[in-house]
């Protein structure tokens, strides 16, 4: 019974054999679009690690190479000609803001811009916000001011405590000083604000001749 068993055995794994040869013959190209797939991501994924890299050290040195421009005018306008997207034209337009002195209304526009690009992180959004609030001061109405501070103060925005010492400034031009020194308390106790900002609101209620603890 054994030579016929041994017979039988063979018989069936060369089946076996044959059979998955037919669905490698078959399906196989399957498994090799998936390494090829799965080789070409991997170095898809370096490439485009490589590139984003080659890229931010060319803005970089652009941005570098437009500070060194012999005047104010000369280095506003090199860095606004700089080439950039996304996040890096949001950096390149805040820059072009950082000197109201030399254009105000450039520095207004390139704020609106940013502040208006949904498509950005909010950080760079909510800075855009805060320093068009600041620089336009007393030409945009109390109001306005408050309603786009009030967006950026919500728990869990990057500029929060910012936006509230800012409010509590408005309180002060619209003759509510109580309402400014309660907020301006509210900061001084506020664990994420910074120091800077902490003895700020506490010299700023003193000027209001108020006391930084709430009686």
């Amino acid at each position: 019974m054994s030579n016929p068993e041994s017979f039988i055995d063979e018989v069936t794994e060369e089946v076996r054999r044959e059979r998955l040869f037919g669905y490698f013959r078959r399906y196989g190209w399957i498994a090799l679009v998936a390494v090829i797939a799965l080789v070409g991501g991997a170095a898809y994924i370096e490439w485009q690690k490589s590139q984003d890299a080659a890229e931010s050290q060319a803005f970089g040195d652009a941005i570098l190479a437009a500070l060194e421009a012999p005047d104010a005018a000369a280095r506003r306008a090199a860095v606004a000609a700089i080439p950039a997207e996304g996040a890096r034209a949001a950096l390149r337009d805040l820059m072009v803001a950082s000197d109201p002195a030399a254009d105000r209304a450039a520095s207004l526009r390139a704020l609106e811009g940013v502040a208006a690009n949904a498509t950005l992180d909010p950080a760079f959004r909510d800075l855009a916000v805060l320093r068009r609030v600041i620089l336009a001061g007393a030409e945009m109405p109390v109001a306005d001011r408050r309603a786009a501070l009030d967006e950026i103060a919500a728990p869990g925005r990057p500029y929060r405590t910012l936006a509230l010492e800012q409010m509590a400034y408005l309180d002060v031009e619209a003759g509510k000083p109580a309402e400014a020194i309660q907020t301006l308390r509210n900061l001084v106790q506020d664990q994420e604000a910074t120091q800077g900002l902490r003895r700020r609101a506490e010299q700023m209620i003193t000027a209001l001749g108020g006391d930084t603890q709430a009686g």
